[in-house]
């Protein structure tokens, strides 16, 4: 369970939320995501992997890749991530790499998430870089729109 979630919380996830919508219109898997410095959305993302034939577009790839391009930076020690789903480990190597202050994800992934339910990354002596995680944030609307999905496809 994650902390009491600020308004502002709950409004860059919403924000990640309508990313995830923008992914499933496209018959993308409706994970989004947003990049927050300083209060304020900077970049956003969501799924594209189908769409850009691109195994790593992932939302967090995405909203990173703009995040850096907005930054200025590949390094964003200042910022906050948004994200729908767990990280996957490909994502959670991506984080690292921009040196992510903190990740706020709402659904758990048993699958393939590596912050905590598949495996757990956090901890990895791998890693040369730790941050904050909080996971469950609009966790019920998040798993949704997955379950919703992924029941269309069968």
């Amino acid at each position: 369970m994650g902390p009491d979630w600020s308004d502002q919380e709950v409004a860059n996830m919403q924000a990640a939320l309508a990313e995830a919508g923008n992914a499933a219109a496209k018959g993308e898997v409706p994970v989004g995501a947003t990049v927050v410095v300083g209060g304020n959305i900077i970049a956003t993302g969501y799924n594209r992997s189908i769409t850009d034939a691109d195994p790593s577009a992932h939302a967090e790839i995405i909203a990173l890749r703009a995040a850096a391009r907005a930054q200025d930076n590949y390094r964003l020690s200042n910022a906050t991530l948004f994200v729908t789903l767990e990280p996957c480990v490909m994502c959670v190597g991506a984080i690292v790499q921009a040196r992510i202050g903190r990740v706020v994800f709402g659904a758990y992934d048993p699958k393939a998430g590596a912050l905590g339910s598949a495996t757990d990354l956090t901890d990895s002596k791998a890693l040369n870089h730790r941050f904050e995680v909080n996971g469950g944030l609009l966790a019920a609307e998040s798993g949704a729109l997955l379950t919703t999905f992924f029941q269309s496809r069968r």
